[in-house]
């Protein structure tokens, strides 16, 4: 830890209403509820964002309280390995981490990609999320967006075939993601992994619980299965292996970029097809998540898109084609 001249941390919760309702197989939503860090040194400030989940037992006024109670540390000086032994991986220690990186390349004038000693950030194509709803009604937003070259399909278990049949007929041209979100069964499985890849599925994630998969080391993968829930971060990797073919890596999951790139230097180096995901959040939360996503084979960082309105200086998107982030967002 190093001492630094002047440092003051300002944490808060805001609210970002989703366009129409967000919903999968644990239940939906209306808003994005983001916790905002905020480092200011000698008058230059560095922000992260995090969205708590329930999932992993978090909520706001928790990430909050671990946050704060970070506080004379960080005032003092605390860097990203101080605050990796003081937070457990999860939403606060994603919020601080990129923090800590945002207020370094504003310190230094240098973008986060040249101090990670990264490849300049290029345009990325991403997934647009398909939330759960009646077939139908999946059909008629898949066909508002068939424009876009890959689609990802919230799902449920009952009736997930007619959903996938009905939004693939109406956007023939895109590739198609499902996400069960731990909500199959194995009889699910069994009935629908042999029918999708004929309805341009490339991809099933997190079919069954995270902490009831092992059945995915004898069944039979028409298609790659990726891991979410089930990955989190490097030390849960080893259990993947024989299950999984893709992880998931978000960085509310890892605890920040600095997991991340680690995460997915070490997916790849097993052999895992790396996907960049994030939870429904602002272009904030995305901005760190696109420079690992640099590294992934696919993309899922809409969520400003499925926002009522972003920040400003917010991410620009040409259809799903994201440009990279503005040094004024972040990094």
């Amino acid at each position: 830890m190093t001492q630094q001249q002047s440092r003051r941390l300002t944490v808060r919760h805001e609210t970002w209403p989703i366009a129409g309702t967000f919903t999968i197989s644990r239940g939906s939503k209306t808003s994005a509820e983001v916790v905002v860090v905020e480092l200011t040194e000698d008058n230059v400030a560095g922000r992260g964002e995090c969205v708590p989940y329930a999932r992993y037992g978090e909520s706001i006024a928790q990430v909050m309280a671990q946050i704060e109670s970070c506080q004379a540390a960080l005032e003092s000086g605390a860097d990203r390995q101080v605050v990796a032994d003081l937070l457990p991986a999860g939403a606060a220690r994603n919020a601080v981490d990129c923090t800590l990186w945002d207020l370094e390349a504003k310190k230094q004038k240098k973008p986060v990609w040249k101090l990670a000693r990264l490849k300049e950030p290029r345009p990325l194509m991403t997934a647009y999320t398909i939330s759960l709803a009646a077939p139908d009604e999946m059909a008629l937003n898949a066909a508002k967006n068939l424009h876009r070259p890959l689609l990802k399909l919230k799902l449920s278990g009952a009736q997930d075939l007619e959903r996938v049949q009905a939004v693939s007929f109406a956007a023939p041209q895109s590739r198609l993601i499902v996400d069960a979100n731990e909500g199959w069964s194995i009889e699910d499985y069994k009935k629908l992994a042999p029918q999708l890849r004929a309805l341009n599925v490339i991809l099933i994630e997190q079919p069954f619980p995270a902490d009831d998969d092992d059945a995915l080391r004898d069944l039979e993968k028409p298609i790659p299965v990726c891991a979410d829930e089930a990955c989190h971060d490097r030390a849960g990797l080893e259990r993947l292996v024989g299950k999984y073919q893709a992880v998931n890596i978000k960085l509310d999951k890892t605890g920040g970029l600095t997991e991340a790139l680690a995460l997915a230097k070490a997916a790849q180096e097993q052999g895992f097809q790396i996907m960049v995901g994030s939870m429904v959040g602002t272009s904030l939360g995305m901005a760190p998540a696109f420079l690992v996503g640099q590294q992934a084979s696919l993309i899922d960082l809409d969520g400003p898109l499925l926002l009522a309105e972003d920040r400003p200086a917010g991410f620009a998107y040409t259809g799903s084609l994201m440009q990279p982030a503005s040094r004024e967002l972040w990094g």
